[in-house]
């Protein structure tokens, strides 16, 4: 649109919309891509995945906008405070008139792109408890399955296996086939653990791949391969690239090898040690055991003394042994006793007999009695003449009459 100004000449009207445009691509034909360094402020994450922030440094910023289809591609996470250089478009935002950086690519000053997201992805997952070592857990003893995540082609899957055969040959090995490298591969290697933790019965699984640049072992330090080996229900070990490699994946697993080799050593017994530890066992064992039976005949023999000592028969013959001891016992003090009580009656006998009538008549005394009613003469009273008289002297006795009583008057004391 034309119109004459103050000195009549012809003039072009703008529309603010046209003229915005305008601006716009006058920008895109003379500008065109640029790269600008700055430092990330006011950053604003929509829930549409588009990324809003300014880029500044001590002289100027200027409004950015990272849509979804490039920010899918950029490795790490945009952060506040941190140097980035973009690779952008110059236009103007037509709707509020600001001249704006139309971002495509960017990538961190100082520590590259996969180094910042490895770092960013560590805190966050350090954060969160995965790496504590109280969650580990212990690797089975002899493991009877082992789970193998690896690409069935590569020279890990032929490391494991001949350790495997080396070293304990007993074990089953089921590989868990997925990509280790490229684009989506992490969703791979995750599907592949989940598989085996899921479906495949096993004691312990391994997560191996041989050495390779930070871009070739980048699945292994994503999040999907992170959380897949957390949620895992049986141990985890992880042996991906050189020794000098350290992966998400390591630091999340409950065991980090140096090499797929050294994964698989650590997972399997060696089958010569455990023969020499079976045999010392064997042999502790049957020691053990003989020494139990010793003892159990030591105890056995000790019971069956006290059994004896305790059993009927035993006590019978013990009193029976006391009564033939008290028998005899008995025999000698009856013998004792009837030798006492014979000397006992000798001295009475000869005591009786110092005081028997018998006596007295064997000395010439008689023993006078009335032969009518046996009565003892002993006073002049006692007969009269002609009783008939039995007289007993010491040997003979003698029958008499009485012819005549006499009395003899005793002498006075």
């Amino acid at each position: 649109m034309t119109a004459p100004d103050r000195t009549g000449s012809a003039r072009r009207v703008y529309p603010v919309g046209q003229l915005l445009a305008g601006i716009n691509g006058l920008l895109q034909d003379r500008v065109g891509r640029v790269f600008v360094q700055g430092e990330v402020s006011n950053l604003h994450r929509a829930s549409s995945g588009h990324s809003y922030f300014t880029l500044k440094d001590d002289r100027g910023q200027i409004r950015a906008a990272l849509f979804r289809s490039s920010a899918q591609r950029i490795r790490f996470e945009l952060e506040e405070g941190i140097e980035v250089i973009v690779s952008a478009d110059v236009g103007v935002y037509e709707s509020r008139g600001d001249l704006q950086l139309f971002v495509k690519g960017v990538e961190p000053v100082g520590l590259g792109a996969l180094q910042l997201a490895f770092e960013q992805l560590r805190r966050r997952l350090e954060d969160e408890g995965l790496f504590d070592p109280e969650n580990k857990r212990a690797l089975p003893e002899i493991p009877s399955r082992v789970g193998v995540v690896t690409s069935p082609t590569s020279a890990a899957v032929r490391d494991v296996i001949h350790v495997c055969g080396r070293r304990f040959p007993g074990a089953t090995l089921l590989i868990s086939p997925t990509r280790v490298q490229g684009d989506g591969s992490e969703f791979e290697i995750a599907a592949a653990i989940d598989a085996l933790d899921q479906n495949g019965d096993v004691d312990v699984i391994l997560v191996v791949r041989g050495g390779g640049s930070l871009e070739d072992l980048w699945a292994f330090n994503t999040e999907a391969v992170a959380r897949a080996v957390a949620a895992t229900t049986v141990p985890v070990i992880s042996g991906v690239g050189h020794e000098t490699d350290v992966t998400i994946c390591d630091l999340v697993a409950d065991l980090r090898a140096p090499t797929p080799s050294a994964a698989a050593e650590m997972a399997l017994p060696d089958r010569d040690a455990l023969a020499v530890g079976l045999n010392d066992q064997v042999r502790r064992l049957v020691e053990a055991i003989l020494g139990k039976i010793e003892f159990a005949k030591r105890r056995l023999t000790k019971e069956r003394d006290a059994l004896r000592m305790l059993a009927p028969t035993a006590r019978l013959a013990a009193q029976r042994a006391r009564l033939v001891a008290a028998g005899r016992a008995l025999g000698r003090l009856a013998n004792q006793l009837a030798v006492s009580r014979r000397a006992q009656l000798g001295a009475q006998a000869a005591r009786l007999d110092s005081l028997s009538p018998l006596a007295v008549l064997g000395r010439g005394y008689a023993l006078v009695r009335r032969s009518a009613d046996g009565a003892i003469v002993r006073r002049a009273q006692d007969v009269a003449v002609g009783d008939s008289l039995a007289v007993r002297l010491a040997e003979i006795d003698v029958e008499a009459t009485v012819d005549s009583v006499l009395e003899r008057k005793r002498a006075k004391e």
